[in-house]
């Protein structure tokens, strides 16, 4: 399935979010080779880094896509949708 520009960005905006709730967890829990987890915290930690790396995947596999179906250098691409993600342009007010 093919997928536009802003897609793509709201696709790169939702792994970015879902990597941040790792990195939150794993500040929280600190490191588990330092304090074990416990069970439960292990089980958040891994749902949290599933879930991250299926949004991750899913939005490489569409940007490889995109980048097919536009005649563009992937890179470019990638990089485009993660510099519009990460630094949206202000509102106009």
């Amino acid at each position: 399935m093919a997928h536009t520009f802003d897609e793509l960005v709201e696709m790169q905006k939702a792994a970015d979010e879902a990597h941040g709730q790792v990195l939150d967890l794993r500040d929280t829990y600190g490191r588990p080779t330092a304090t074990p987890w416990s069970p439960r915290q292990t089980e958040a930690y891994e749902t949290a880094w599933q879930g991250w790396r299926n949004l991750a995947g899913g939005v490489q596999a569409a940007i490889t896509a995109h980048a097919e179906e536009e005649d563009k250098p992937r890179f470019d691409v990638e990089a485009a949708v993660r510099t519009k993600a990460r630094h949206p342009e202000p509102a106009e007010a």
